[in-house]
């Protein structure tokens, strides 16, 4: 019953981190730290890295602190919490920066509609290239609009 508890913990955590991005993504990085954002919504990128990498290793503080309090107190509600961030951590990682700017070249040509309705909604997001005006500040969840226009490629 324990481990489904804490697994249970661990979904809760990752669910929740999706409101919590969308949250910081609108009204802090488009807000107060527009300044290390906005680099990422130029079309010009000079260099692999941008200023907006920084938000990376901020976003990773939180997870690393509740690893840290649960292993160095034995609280594995807190270990489960940071598990679920960090887990949510890596699929962002994959999925923003993998997937949808292809740093490095994967599932390029998905056929699949959640993917691509991921990708039409960063598209969006990206096509407001001020800090105004946006729409689309989540990753994982994706308005059902996005879905429009995704259907498979037939067969040839």
């Amino acid at each position: 019953m324990n481990l489904l508890i804490n697994i249970a913990i661990v979904l809760a955590a990752f669910t929740g981190m999706e409101g919590v991005a969308w949250l910081t993504h609108k009204y802090i990085m488009h807000g107060i730290f527009w300044p290390l954002h906005k680099d990422h919504h130029l079309k010009e990128h000079y260099g692999f890295l941008e200023r907006n990498d920084l938000f990376f290793l901020i976003f990773a503080l939180p997870g690393i602190a509740c690893l840290a309090a649960g292993t160095l107190y034995h609280l594995s509600v807190w270990s489960c919490i940071g598990t679920g961030i960090t887990l949510y951590g890596a699929c962002y990682f994959f999925v923003h920066d993998l997937f949808i700017h292809q740093r490095i070249k994967v599932l390029r040509n998905s056929d699949n509609r959640y993917l691509k309705a991921i990708r039409r909604a960063h598209k969006m997001h990206h096509k407001h290239t001020g800090k105004h005006d946006g729409e689309s500040f989540g990753m994982l969840w994706v308005s059902w609009k996005y879905f429009r226009n995704t259907q498979r490629n037939s067969p040839s």
